[in-house]
């Protein structure tokens, strides 16, 4: 649940944030709101590509009654970057990429452990899909050890185009399959790469696995049939990285 000391709320104090260039994580407005300042703020929005929804008025009101006039807004507690314009800095250093796309993971203390890990190990950044991915909060960025304020998280709004975009510029797709996939130390991972984490609940989507070069799973040993993905994240990452070194 969101807490009302995070967010901004009200029509003008939104619009200003925006003009002002401040990164709007979230963005909820009511359901019915008209008036020459929502047009405003609907330009402002489309002009700025955020992401928004549409909610009814109960759902605001769980996280304040203030005069909220509507809307509310989170405010991004890091710079998004865009992979297209991060890739082509990676190769001019001289540099394999290594990207790890995560799809439809939205535990934040995963999602904080596993750039913790990708920082580590020596990934160049995270992807994530704009809908549909965990926040970035103040627990994410403590279990993150702090990663997050420097590691690059790219925001995308399609992460089937990202991947595809990827994939053209020379990067091989790596997805993590449970039970169909090769054992991770038993293949070549080598070259520039992308690795596709999915979901515990749904793994991978079918559209990322149809884009796979590769699918790879960690041999289990004992009775517990899965790994927590921010685990198994860690581990694969650390094969790459290691097969990079040899």
């Amino acid at each position: 649940m969101q807490k009302e000391s995070d967010c901004i709320f009200g029509l003008r104090p939104v619009i200003e944030a925006i003009k002002a260039g401040k990164q709007i994580d979230r963005l909820l407005i009511r359901q019915g709101l008209q008036g020459p300042l929502y047009h405003e703020l609907m330009a402002e929005v489309k002009k700025n590509n955020i992401v928004y929804q549409i909610v009814p008025l109960e759902r605001i009101e769980l996280v304040t009654r203030k005069n909220h006039q509507g809307v509310l807004a989170w405010l991004s507690i890091i710079e998004y970057q865009h992979i297209a314009n991060l890739l082509p800095m990676i190769f001019e250093k001289g540099e394999d990429p290594l990207i790890i796309a995560l799809d439809g993971i939205s535990d934040v203390r995963n999602f904080g452990a596993i750039v913790r890990s990708a920082e580590c190990l020596g990934a160049h950044a995270i992807v994530i899909p704009e809908k549909g991915s965990a926040r970035i909060t103040a627990d994410a960025v403590k279990t993150s050890a702090g990663a997050l304020h420097s590691f690059p998280v790219c925001r995308e709004k399609s992460i089937v185009k990202t991947i595809e975009f990827l994939k053209e510029s020379g990067l091989k797709v790596i997805c993590a399959a449970e039970k169909t996939g090769i054992e991770a130390a038993g293949t070549d991972l080598g070259g520039p790469a992308v690795l596709i984490m999915g979901s515990e609940e749904k793994g991978i989507s079918r559209e990322l696995v149809s884009l796979a070069d590769k699918k790879v799973r960690i041999p289990m040993k004992g009775n517990i049939e899965s790994l927590n993905v921010s685990v198994a994240a860690g581990i694969l990452i650390y094969e790459i990285s290691r097969q990079r070194s040899m």
